[in-house]
């Protein structure tokens, strides 16, 4: 029995080139975005997603909190919130391990892009709040824009902005050369229920994102931060 419930999947645009035979693809896509009056696109970074909740950290199962040694930073972190958290449910990308994508511009190691409460998924400004009272960033903000008017100049536009480089300097762990951002994911601003993720959020992700190896986790290495020695690497509290 989960001891909470898992961050759902979230479905590919159409036109999005890095999806996988057992991805989910929202081809009605068009006809949701025509219902939210308000989105906002934010970077998908390359990273673990974590959930931190007043049960504890937890990765991809929601059985057990996680165990692995690359969340043994955020578990510590998670020690000194763990009591202000409530109903809270915080969905970030742990990005202590590198995994296909190297980042060089990191401030920190954790990057909220979602909150639930309960049955809802709180809005943008909400997340954006409790993340700052919790003391972590949120996921780079790209952009807020009004219900799109022409598809074709939604989806020019999307890939446009997946084409550049985005917030954090992305390299390819592979070859060492820059990379392009690992994706988009588009939400909308408002909150939502729980059941409606799916006509809420939508991702487009670059072509090859996955480059890691069978043997990732016992070769795995720690992202380096602009500011090595600050308090998000090693978190102890206060």
């Amino acid at each position: 029995m989960a001891i909470s419930r898992k961050y759902g999947r979230t479905y590919h645009y159409p036109f999005s080139p890095g999806t996988t035979s057992d991805d989910r693809i929202r081809h009605d896509y068009w006809q949701h975005l025509q219902k939210i009056p308000v989105l906002v696109h934010t970077e998908k970074l390359d990273g673990e997603n974590n959930c931190l909740s007043r049960h504890g950290v937890f990765a991809r199962s929601h059985a057990a909190p996680t165990t692995s040694p690359w969340t043994e930073s955020i578990r510590r972190f998670w020690e000194g919130i763990r009591r202000d958290l409530g109903n809270l449910e915080v969905f970030l990308e742990n990005l202590y391990a590198i995994h296909s994508i190297e980042y060089r511009n990191l401030e920190h190691h954790f990057y909220v892009f979602a909150i639930r409460e309960h049955d809802r998924w709180l809005s943008w400004e909400e997340t954006k709040f409790y993340a700052g009272m919790l003391g972590l960033p949120v996921v780079p903000e790209i952009q807020v824009i009004p219900t799109p008017a022409d598809r074709h100049a939604f989806e020019q536009e999307v890939c446009a902005i997946a084409a550049g480089p985005g917030a954090l300097q992305p390299y390819n762990m592979l070859d060492g050369k820059p990379s392009t951002m690992e994706g988009i994911v588009t939400r909308n601003v408002e909150g939502y229920p729980v059941d409606a993720f799916a006509e809420n959020v939508f991702k487009y992700v670059r072509k090859g994102h996955v480059q890691t190896g069978a043997h990732w986790t016992r070769n795995w290495k720690r992202a380096r931060l602009n500011y090595e020695g600050g308090k998000h690497v090693d978190y102890h509290g206060s």
